[in-house]
């Protein structure tokens, strides 16, 4: 499906900035469909000046559409519809077609043309649509002012205003003059007892907020119809998004058009999650804690061990609980249950550093990562971490090694680990069946990365060893 950017590109002479005009009116025209009750089309001239083409289509939510077609992409020759070729050549609204051009300037040139279709079917109007009817009026003249969308904003653009939000009118001196049903059912849930209609709601809006400071200002200006944006209003008792546009037509009524969504339900289920991700950190780093306490007893019972074996095995177990207690670390700083594993690999690297005297390493010994992975999930993150553990540990205290070296990498579905050394290998009854004859480190290796993450462990001696771990992983999370 071709979009406006396609159809203004291959049939129109439209520079980048002014196609960027239109595509800025097309993701805001769909308040103006709703409070017209009708159907609107965006054509554009073609550059030979042949005609027109249709470019852009939104329908009402609150009325039936009267353009069952899609008429995206047809081309329509000159003189076929008159109201639009009077008014690209004379650049003035003509019956239901609304000339916008490439700049507020009136001498400016007219880049396409929007269409109201609305249906012919005569309605019983009540005031609520009265209201809708005149609104969009005003909003589809300073769209050919240049108006609208209005060209500067208060605060950050969030979701697109909807109708069916709570719409309040206001005159020029910022009194509710007109206020829906569901603007009076949120102002009431604010906390409103007086009478709305004849209020200033700017000022009112601001005594029922409980912020101060400078964003009093903001409610005060948006919600009294004096500059266009969005602010949220909350109290104890509800939050309200407030979005207003000043309407600024020559030759009509001024005012502005303010509406008001409760978004109190939505607020409380943002702050439980943010609570329970809190929570969920708090947990995460008295882990971490917990562990870092219980790896310094280990550290301390090897210090008064008597015999080399007994420290080698609480070395063993200390490096065990240390790699664990640094993904309880890195989890705590998350926003969610993913770590960077790149980080965690370095970490456990230079725990590994340190304790190689305790685990029986001569010398100095050379570990290095290569390559890398990103973030992985906490459930894949935290059995990889022991298994980076305990083949290091093996490098450094079976195989006597002096070079190690940790390489990472990753495709969309597969992470692989490969841990090679320089040192005296390993015994083939071992590599015949790891799970059972090697030692109680690969023993671990193979029964995490086999049992909890359905992976695979390939073992191979080439001047040294290398064993090489992949395990599936997940294609969301991020490489880096």
């Amino acid at each position: 499906m071709r979009t406006i950017v396609d159809l203004a590109q291959e049939r129109t002479d439209l520079q980048p900035e002014q196609i960027d005009r239109l595509l800025r009116i097309i993701e805001a025209w769909s308040l103006i469909a709703d409070l017209s009750l009708s159907d609107l089309v965006l054509w554009l001239p073609t550059w030979n000046d042949g005609g027109v083409i249709a470019a852009a289509l939104v329908r009402p939510t609150t009325a039936s559409t009267t353009v069952e077609e899609d008429l995206v992409g047809r081309f329509v020759p000159r003189g076929k519809l008159p109201e639009i070729d009077q008014a690209l050549h004379f650049g003035r609204v003509v019956g239901d077609a609304f000339p916008i051009r490439e700049s507020s300037d009136t001498d400016s040139r007219v880049i396409g043309i929007v269409v109201r279709s609305s249906s012919e079917t005569a309605r019983v109007a009540g005031h609520l649509e009265e209201v809708y009817l005149s609104v969009a009026e005003d909003l589809l003249h300073m769209l050919v002012a240049g108006g609208f969308p209005p060209p500067e904003f208060v605060g950050e653009r969030g979701d697109a205003p909807r109708v069916g939000d709570g719409l309040v009118r206001l005159n020029d001196g910022g009194v509710v003059t007109y206020a829906s049903p569901n603007a009076m059912s949120i102002l009431r849930r604010l906390g409103l007892a007086t009478e709305l209609i004849g209020a200033e709601l700017g000022s009112l809006l601001v005594r029922l907020s409980h912020r101060h400071g400078p964003m009093d200002q903001n409610v005060a200006l948006i919600a009294g119809g004096k500059v266009a944006g969005q602010v949220e209003v909350e109290n104890a008792r509800a939050v309200a998004f407030v979005h207003g546009i000043p309407l600024v037509v020559p030759g009509r009524e001024q005012g502005a058009l303010i509406l008001i969504r409760d978004v109190t339900d939505v607020r409380r289920r943002e702050r439980a999650l943010i609570s329970a991700d809190a929570t969920i950190r708090e947990i995460h780093h008295r882990v971490k804690n917990n562990l870092q306490t219980v790896a310094a007893l280990l550290r301390m019972q090897a210090r008064r061990a008597e015999s080399d074996e007994t420290r080698a095995a609480l070395g063993e177990a200390e490096l065990r609980v240390a790699a664990i207690a640094v993904v309880h670390e890195t989890l705590a700083r998350q926003v969610d249950e993913t770590v960077d594993f790149d980080e965690v690999a370095d970490r456990i690297i230079a725990l590994v550093r340190d304790l190689a005297p305790a685990l029986g390493g001569e010398g100095e010994q050379r570990i290095d990562r290569i390559g890398m992975v990103g973030m992985l999930d906490a459930q894949v993150a935290t059995p990889l971490a022991m298994c980076v553990s305990e083949l290091l540990q093996n490098a450094v205290e079976h195989a006597q090694a002096e070079v190690i070296q940790l390489q990472l990498s990753r495709t969309d579905s597969v992470v692989t680990l490969a841990i090679r050394d320089n040192g005296s290998g390993i015994e083939s009854s071992i590599l015949e069946d790891p799970a059972k004859s090697g030692g109680l480190g690969l023993q671990i290796v193979h029964s995490l990365v086999t049992g909890e993450l359905q992976g695979s462990v390939e073992i191979l001696v080439d001047e040294g060893s290398i064993v090489t771990i992949s395990v599936p992983v997940s294609s969301g999370l991020s490489a880096g």
